[in-house]
C-alpha cells in the first residue's frame, strides 16, 4: 500500500466514526423510552399497556414505510437523508418534551421513528460512499455496533434522567441531534455522496417485491426484534421487581446486559471473517435467544439467574444484525437496490419493534411477567421456518455461506 493510500485511509476513518456516531445517538432515541417508562407512567398516569406504546410507537412509520423510504434514500442522496433524519428526530424529541398527554407524546415518538428509519437506511450507504475500498468491509462491520452502543449509553444516563426529569432528558437529546446534524453536514463532503441514476420507482418496487431475498431478510429482522424488544423493552422494570434494586441500579444492570450485544456484534464479525457459515451463526443466535428469553420471564428462575440469562440472550442477539447487514448486498435484486433491500430489512425490524413490546405489555398487564414466555415460545416455529428458507435461498443463489 502506498503512502498516499494510507493517508486516505487515515482521513476516512474519522468521517466513518462520525457517521457511526449518528447511528449511536439515533439508537439513544429508541432506548430512552424504556429508561423513562416508569417516570412517564407516573406523571401522565398511564397503565403499563399504554406506556408500552412509547416503545412500539417509535416503529409505526418504519413498519409501514421501510421499503419506500429505502427507495427515497436511493434517489435524494444518502448525505442529505442522514442530515434531514437527524433534524426530524431532534424536532420530535423537542416536541415530546412539551407533551401533556399520551396521545401527543405517542405522536412525537412516531415522528422520531421516521427520522430513525431514514438514518439507519442512509448511514450504511453513506459509509460505503466515504470509505475507500480497502477499509470498506471493516467500516461496515463497525456500523453494526451502533444499536447496542446507543442503548448502553442511554441506560448509563439514568442518573441524569433523575436529575433533569424525563422532559429535560428529551430536550437534551433534541439539542444533541440537531447539533450533530450540523456537524455531519459540515464534515461529510457532498461531492462523495451524489445520488445515482435509477429506473422508475414503480419498476424498482416491482423488482424488489418480486425478489425473495428482501422478504427473507425483513422477516428475519422482524422475528429478531420481536424477541429482543419483548425482553429489552421492559428489562429495567423487570429487574427492579425481580431483583429488588432501585430504578437507577436496574438501568445500570440493563446497560451492562445490552453492552453484551455489542460484544456479540464484534464476535460475529470475527467468526464470519474466519469463514464460519452465516446459517450456523443464525441457528445458534436464535436458538439461544429463544431458550434464554423464555427463562428470563419464568417464575421459577431466581433473580440472579434471570440476569445471567439476560446477559447470554443479549450476547447471542448481536449476531443477527451483523449477518443481515452483511447479506443485504447479496440478497438485493441488483446493486442499485441495496438501499431498498436494507429498507425492507429495517421495515421488518420496525414491525418486530411494534409487535414485541406491545404484545409483551398486554400479556404482563393481564397475566404477569411469566406470560411473556408464551410470546417467546410462539416465535420458535417461525424461526425454524425462516432459517430453513434462508438456507435454501442462499444455496440457490450460490452465495458462499460465510
Amino acid at each position: 500500500m502506498s503512502v498516499a493510500s494510507k493517508a486516505l485511509d487515515r482521513m476516512a476513518w474519522p468521517v466513518v466514526a462520525l457517521i457511526i456516531g449518528a447511528g449511536v445517538i439515533s439508537a439513544c432515541q429508541l432506548g430512552k423510552a424504556p429508561l423513562a417508562l416508569q417516570a412517564v407512567q407516573q406523571e401522565l398516569q398511564l397503565g403499563l399497556g399504554t406506556a408500552s406504546w412509547l416503545i412500539s410507537a417509535f416503529a409505526v412509520i418504519g413498519a409501514v414505510l421501510g421499503a419506500p423510504i429505502g427507495l427515497t434514500v436511493d434517489r435524494i442522496g444518502v448525505r442529505r437523508t442522514a442530515i434531514l433524519s437527524l433534524l426530524v428526530m431532534g424536532t420530535g424529541s423537542a416536541l415530546g418534551a412539551l407533551s401533556n398527554d399520551a396521545t401527543s407524546l405517542l405522536a412525537t415518538r412516531v415522528l422520531e421513528g421516521l427520522g430513525f428509519l431514514g438514518l439507519v437506511v442512509a448511514a450504511p450507504a453513506l459509509i460505503a460512499a466515504v470509505a475507500p475500498e480497502r477499509i470498506r468491509d471493516r467500516a461496515m462491520a463497525l456500523w453494526a455496533i451502533f444499536m447496542p452502543t446507543g442503548l448502553m449509553l442511554v441506560l448509563l444516563a439514568a442518573p441524569l434522567l433523575n436529575t433533569i426529569t424525563w422532559r429535560g432528558f428529551w430536550l437534551l437529546n433534541a439539542a444533541v441531534l440537531i447539533s450533530y446534524a450540523a456537524l455531519l453536514g459540515w464534515v461529510v463532503p457532498s461531492s462523495q455522496c451524489a445520488s445515482s441514476k435509477h429506473s422508475s420507482i414503480l419498476k424498482d418496487i416491482k423488482q424488489t417485491t418480486a425478489a425473495p431475498g428482501p422478504w427473507v431478510l425483513g422477516a428475519l429482522f422482524a422475528l429478531f426484534s420481536t424477541l429482543f424488544f419483548a425482553v429489552f423493552g421492559f428489562l429495567p422494570s423487570l429487574l427492579t421487581e425481580r431483583l429488588g434494586v432501585s430504578d437507577e441500579a436496574a438501568s445500570m444492570l440493563s446497560a451492562v446486559a445490552v453492552a453484551a450485544s455489542g460484544v456479540g456484534n464484534i464476535v460475529c464479525g470475527l467468526l464470519l471473517a474466519r469463514g464460519v457459515e452465516s446459517i450456523r451463526l443464525l441457528y445458534g443466535s436464535f436458538g439461544t435467544m429463544l431458550i434464554c428469553g423464555g427463562g428470563v420471564f419464568s417464575a421459577v428462575v431466581p433473580g440472579p439467574g434471570i440476569y445471567a440469562l439476560c446477559l447470554v440472550f443479549t450476547f447471542a442477539s448481536g449476531f443477527v444484525p451483523v449477518v443481515i447487514f452483511k447479506r443485504a448486498a447479496h440478497f438485493a435484486p441488483h446493486n442499485a437496490l441495496v438501499g431498498t433491500t436494507l429498507g425492507f430489512a429495517m421495515q421488518g425490524n420496525n414491525i418486530g419493534l411494534l409487535i414485541g413490546p406491545a404484545v409483551a405489555g398486554v400479556l404482563v398487564a393481564a397475566f404477569g411477567w411469566s406470560a411473556v414466555s408464551i410470546l417467546v415460545v410462539a416465535c420458535a416455529p417461525v424461526a425454524a421456518l425462516l432459517l430453513n428458507v434462508f438456507r435454501k435461498l442462499q444455496a440457490k443463489r450460490g452465495v458462499q455461506m460465510c
